[in-house]
């Protein structure tokens, strides 16, 4: 009789003189997969919205988001914001234990116009201090938000008055500077966009605002690791990964203005749009001189900046927009795993499950065909969302701009039907 001691030793020297060793005492390190199961904290879903309609008071849109709402007071446009724990739902099947403001991670867009004066108040019931820089304004030295620096930390419990005039116009961020390795790796972050005063130079007809960010969710957990600096496996767009993100809609021959915003923790993303080119046409600095403006199809956005891209939606069809890094566009991957790819590996699953049940391994074919493998509870697939012709091989930063002819509302319009003639066919080569 063989026993589990023997078996053992008979699959490391299989492994050994396959050169497998090393990845073999990865794989046996890892957890069972039914063990994952019970690795994450309880959690409920939270509802489904109506994807690409504007929401709130502004007339920016914020895809899976809203603009905060404002009275005058005083002279003053006055807003309010709530630092606190909020749960947001990655994508169906992944809510996260974030914090955020008012309820949602990004926090709602404040929007106002150069020449207003604003007013903001902000209470904080985080279970720790906090503070809100204004990141971009020009504004007093004392409204800067940086604790210790330009003010006192705001403590649980306490809310404090900011307000200053607009000078500028532009997309700008809100960010705290107080504990930020923890606060904004757990999703505090938001953007202030200012129009200008008299106007846009040129007509904007769609105007969408993404924040990009960055974390690390243990498979079958729900609370984000502040402390990872590199190995992030969730890549999101405002806070959702594909295919939780809401489309982009717009009607043919719009002009449409896509402002990107990126507080992630360590990288920058170029991010790439399908079927159009476009102008870069702002940063958190400033408008761009029309003279210095080039046509570009991936725009860089690096860490702690805004870009503004504009193009004209004259392609009708469904076009991908999404970061370029291709490990940005999975879902929780992990990293450390051993390349088995081309592995000739008939036989010892079976034998590593005898030992370490649960065991899986993965990739000797590429990873395409993965998608349904399953997950751990409060976990999604790496890739993969509902398309016209099979799973959409992408998550994380991804989503479709949705350019038709003719619509009436922005509500998602399904697929693009394909003109005859215009699509992939297979072929029988002659020579």
């Amino acid at each position: 009789m063989t026993t589990r001691r023997q078996l053992l030793k008979t699959t490391l020297a299989m492994l050994g003189s396959a050169g497998l060793l090393g990845s073999a005492r990865r794989i046996l390190a890892q957890p069972a997969m039914k063990d994952m199961m019970h690795m994450h904290d309880h959690v409920t879903p939270t509802p489904p919205r109506s994807p690409s309609a504007p929401v709130g008071p502004g007339r920016v849109v914020t895809p899976n988001g809203t603009s905060l709402p404002w009275k005058m007071e005083d002279g003053y446009k006055t807003f309010r914001l709530v630092a606190e724990p909020v749960k947001r739902e990655f994508a169906p099947g992944l809510v996260v234990n974030c914090w955020g403001y008012n309820g949602q991670t990004p926090g709602p867009t404040i929007e106002a116009r150069e020449g207003d004066r604003v007013r903001i108040y902000v209470t904080n019931k985080l279970p720790e201090p906090t503070s809100v820089h204004w990141h971009g304004l020009i504004l007093p030295n004392g409204m800067d938000g940086v604790s210790g620096l330009n003010q006192k930390a705001i403590p649980p419990g306490q809310t404090v008055r900011y307000q200053f005039p607009l000078r500028q116009h532009g997309t700008q961020m809100y960010h705290p500077h107080f504990d930020e390795m923890v606060q904004m790796a757990m999703g505090m972050m938001g953007f202030f966009i200012i129009h200008p005063p008299a106007g846009e130079e040129q007509r904007i007809d769609r105007d969408f605002a993404i924040m990009l960010s960055e974390w690390f969710i243990k498979p079958g957990a729900a609370t984000p690791d502040p402390s990872v600096m590199s190995d992030f496996n969730l890549l999101t767009f405002n806070s959702r990964v594909f295919p939780g993100t809401d489309p982009l809609v717009v009607r043919l021959g719009q002009r449409v203005r896509i402002r990107l915003g990126n507080l992630s923790s360590m990288d920058a993303h170029p991010i790439h749009l399908h079927g159009h080119n476009f102008r870069i046409t702002g940063t958190d600095g400033g408008q761009v001189p029309s003279s210095a403006r080039w046509p570009e199809t991936t725009v860089m956005v690096p860490v702690g900046s805004t870009r503004d891209i504009e193009f004209v939606a004259d392609h009708p069809g469904d076009w991908a927009l999404h970061c370029h890094i291709t490990h940005h566009v999975m879902n929780q991957m992990g990293h450390g795993i051993p390349n088995l790819l081309a592995v000739m590996t008939a036989g010892l699953e079976e034998k590593v499950n005898g030992v370490v049940p649960g065991t899986m391994l993965m990739g000797q074919t590429g990873m395409g065909e993965m998608m349904d493998m399953g997950a751990p509870r409060n976990s999604i697939p790496m890739m993969g969302g509902a398309g016209p012709f099979g799973n959409i091989d992408m998550g994380g930063m991804f989503t479709v701009l949705k350019v038709r002819d003719g619509i009436t509302s922005y509500q998602d319009p399904g697929w693009y039907e394909h003109p005859r003639g215009t699509m992939v066919e297979p072929v029988t080569e002659t020579r």
